[in-house]
């Protein structure tokens, strides 16, 4: 294992982040934020002054120490081009570089495109996608097909640039739909495109959206916003005051002054492009980073994307003991075995192979009770690859690994994500997982397979196994009460 660590420079944050990285696998080990005005600065005087360089190169003397002291091996530092605007940046770069042998490097808007892409494709499920990027000075459209981008548009217009004061937000997005003109790869979009929205400006709109929606799960990436939840959000912010914005939870404070024009090419990019829907994603420019530089040579760039999660997860938590491929095969086994009997969609297999695979999840707070604490653990990991309704549901399954657990009115607070026919499925598909552990009791994968008979009101399951799985069954035999509790017929084990 080792340790890489991502300097990001840009109008308005000095940005830390430490990942460890393993296999081809990721984890972020460390976050530091400095937000500083720096875009500001640049656009009044066009000069950086010698407090500035000074308190920055300081900030990043305390960085550098703080990656010696997390071990790092490699280090990759990354200033976006509104550095350019400085008339003296080379010496800036310099003097960073004689004062903490960081190398910064100006990233350009051919390569800010391909970070971009290789980050969001890796956030999102898309691989015949398009996605809008909202920058402080800039605005990118790129279309994408699996591996190729096919396309991309880069408007010279964002939060910063973008003058809204004594406007009226309507006449803005008229003035931004002038500039976005359906050229060349925006006309005609097909309807299978998946719409991805990019940037600070798409993530606040997402949360306040999510307020005024009451929508219940406070996750950023892959909420849809909608059209309609998009015109509200933009007419709710449009008649606040700046300090009323600010004082809106989960918007970063020094957002707050550049919202209204985030919004207003928010709303020009869906009436301009007819969008109905778009996926949010939190990618970054620090994902593409990582991603091209570090991962791409292990890791296929394209690959499920549901599987890379689990696997990075079972990578930084497992031990000699983890058994959790075993109980996943074992749970797709006994899916595809009990179809007759749970009648349950394929929509359901992806929250069970999360559920399966992260059954244990929940033993960093209770080794012993595990299901009981795994919810959480399941919904916020940054799982990528599945919906929020997925999440949920995978959380619930985990949960219904004892049936006493569940409680009906932690389900409830879902209810605007969730469905009926899901509170049917979780408990059936708990008791797949729990069913899946009893029959890797040895913690060896002695059972290969399994053949099921229906008999009247009884299930036979038929072990096939290269060694004696008397433990096995015995362990199995134990789900038996919960198994009838649930699908109504007795369980019999051989």
């Amino acid at each position: 294992m080792e340790k890489i660590a991502i300097i990001e420079l840009n109008e308005k944050t000095l940005k830390l982040t430490i990942y460890k990285v393993s296999n081809g696998k990721s984890m972020i080990a460390l976050v530091k934020n400095q937000s500083y005005p720096l875009g500001d600065e640049l656009a009044k005087n066009e000069l950086l002054s010698p407090a500035t360089k000074n308190q920055l190169i300081e900030f990043l003397k305390v960085y550098r120490q703080m990656i010696e002291d997390h071990g790092v091996s490699k280090i990759i530092s990354a200033c976006s081009s509104v550095i350019y605007k400085a008339r003296n940046y080379r010496g800036f770069l310099d003097e960073i570089y004689n004062n903490t042998g960081l190398n910064f490097v100006v990233v350009s808007d051919e390569d800010y495109i391909k970070y971009l892409f290789n980050s969001v494709v890796n956030s999102i499920d898309s691989a015949k996608g398009m996605f809008v990027y909202v920058g402080s000075y800039k605005t990118y459209i790129v279309k994408y097909n699996r591996r190729a981008i096919l396309g991309s548009l880069v408007y010279n217009v964002g939060t910063f640039t973008l003058d809204v004061n004594g406007k009226g937000l309507d006449s803005v997005v008229k003035e931004i739909r002038k500039t976005i003109k359906k050229e060349g790869f925006l006309t005609n979009l097909e309807e299978d495109l998946k719409i991805v929205g990019m940037g600070d400006a798409f993530i606040s709109m997402g949360r306040i959206a999510k307020k005024i929606q009451k929508y219940s799960l406070n996750i950023d990436n892959n909420y849809i916003l909608t059209k309609e939840a998009m015109d509200s959000t933009f007419k709710f912010v449009e008649g606040l005051e700046l300090d009323k914005i600010r004082k809106i939870k989960g918007i970063d404070y020094d957002d707050a002054e550049k919202i209204t024009a985030g919004f207003a090419i928010i709303k020009a990019i869906f009436e301009e492009l007819g969008l109905k829907e778009l996926a949010v994603s939190t990618a970054s420019l620090r994902g593409g980073l990582l991603q091209v530089n570090v991962l791409s040579a292990s890791q296929e760039k394209f690959n499920d994307l549901l599987t890379n999660s689990l696997e990075s997860y079972l990578e930084f938590n497992n031990d000699e003991f983890s058994i959790n491929p075993q109980v996943y095969n074992m749970a797709t086994i006994l899916f595809k075995q009990l179809k007759v009997m749970h009648k349950l969609p394929r929509f359901y297999v992806k929250p069970l192979r999360i559920a399966s695979y992260m059954f244990d999840c929940g033993k960093c707070i209770n080794s012993e009770n595990y299901a009981k604490y795994g919810f959480d653990k399941i919904v916020y990991s940054d799982i990528v690859g599945v919906s929020h309704r997925e999440l949920l549901i995978a959380g619930f399954i985990c949960i219904c690994q004892n049936l006493d657990d569940f409680s009906l009115n932690d389900w409830i607070k879902y209810k605007d994500i969730l469905t009926e026919e899901d509170l049917e499925a979780v408990r059936k598909l708990g008791i797949i997982v729990k069913l899946a552990v009893a029959l890797n009791a040895s913690r060896k994968p002695i059972i290969q397979d399994i053949v099921c008979d229906i008999l009247g009101d009884s299930i036979i399951m038929k072990t096939v196994a290269e060694k004696d799985a008397s433990f096995e069954i015995i362990e199995g035999m134990k789900v038996a009460h919960d198994y009838k509790k649930v699908y109504k017929k007795s369980l019999q084990i051989i």
